[in-house]
């Protein structure tokens, strides 16, 4: 069981704050920033990967929303005003963009937070509206609006994420609130009322049976989502520790360890088994995103992970 965390010799800054990062399957690293880049790192030597000389320039305003395609070939971004991107991370090349803040139909809104359905034909966003929207992701028609799974709230979707199986999205709002969805039915299959403020994070198990979400109640709270129902409001287990908002989060591959980030600087990373913090790491800022590696070292070293946050690196850690 892990007792501290050990930096490696290697950061990568952006100008700005790191707000979302993710480490790929293929052994890179993709972070996005306030400054409006998107940059791609080579994990064993935090370098810039070969791709990124053909990096997209800057955009106008901060990304602020990340999701990587399980393969590691593909990114999907978003901005502050809401122009959603698809980028290949094999040659670096915009393969798709959809400026979602353009009116172009009845239920049409801006997106905040997007999450790439891991099946690779369509995407999902959440708003103002506190609904999601279905997009395509095909590079013949990227974005197009296809369904809108409804909440029943219109408080402001602060986060969506889809199931590793890519068979349910989950939605966070502002009030702490928490919607699963079916989407092969459409249909709202679980709303969770366990936290007291703005759900800010959400992280899915790899065997797509728990679901755990961070909060400005500075809690962060494990559901078992494998049975759901309408009813469900309460909680498999809460982590508690930090002394302020839960900005990010992440479970490990294999299930035993979670990891969050808060606007304390800190990071913890916890045993979910035993409910308790094995370690807390110091950081300059904010922590805003979080990532484990998704696969186990090739020498059997411990698991490590990525991170980014206030002050514009990006950080890898190995957990001892």
């Amino acid at each position: 069981m892990p007792a501290q965390s050990v930096r490696l010799p290697f950061t990568s800054p952006h100008t700005e704050a790191v707000w979302g990062v993710k480490w790929t399957a293929t052994e890179s690293v993709v972070s996005v920033s306030a400054d409006g880049s998107i940059r791609q790192w080579s994990s064993d030597n935090g370098t810039p990967h070969p791709a990124d000389v053909n990096k997209p320039p800057p955009h106008t305003l901060g990304l602020i929303s990340l999701s990587v395609s399980p393969d590691g070939q593909r990114v999907l971004y978003n901005s502050l005003e809401g122009t959603t991107a698809m980028m290949d991370l094999s040659n670096g090349e915009i393969v798709g963009k959809f400026e979602s803040y353009v009116r172009t139909g009845e239920g049409a809104e801006p997106s905040w937070s997007v999450s790439l359905n891991p099946k690779g034909e369509t995407y999902a966003s959440s708003g103002s509206s506190g609904n999601v929207t279905i997009h395509s992701s095909q590079p013949n028609n990227f974005g197009e609006r296809l369904s809108t799974l409804t909440s029943g709230r219109t408080k402001f979707g602060m986060c969506c994420s889809h199931s590793p199986d890519g068979s349910r999205v989950a939605l966070s709002s502002e009030s702490g609130q928490i919607f699963i969805f079916d989407l092969e039915t459409g249909s709202l299959g679980a709303t969770y009322t366990s936290h007291a403020m703005a759900v800010r994070t959400m992280s899915w198990s790899w065997d797509n049976g728990y679901l755990l979400s961070g909060s400005d109640d500075k809690r962060l709270i494990l559901h078992d989502v494998r049975a759901p129902t309408k009813a469900a409001g309460g909680a498999a287990a809460t982590f508690t520790g930090h002394s302020s908002w839960v900005l990010s989060s992440d479970i490990s591959p294999d299930g035993r360890l979670a990891l969050s980030g808060s606007a304390d600087k800190t990071i913890k990373v916890w045993d979910i088994a035993a409910r308790a913090a094995v370690s807390t790491i110091s950081e300059t800022g904010e922590v805003w995103s979080l990532s484990w590696r998704p696969k186990p070292s090739e020498h059997g070293k411990g698991a490590g992970f990525v991170s980014g946050g206030e002050d514009g690196v990006v950080r890898w850690r190995r957990v001892l």
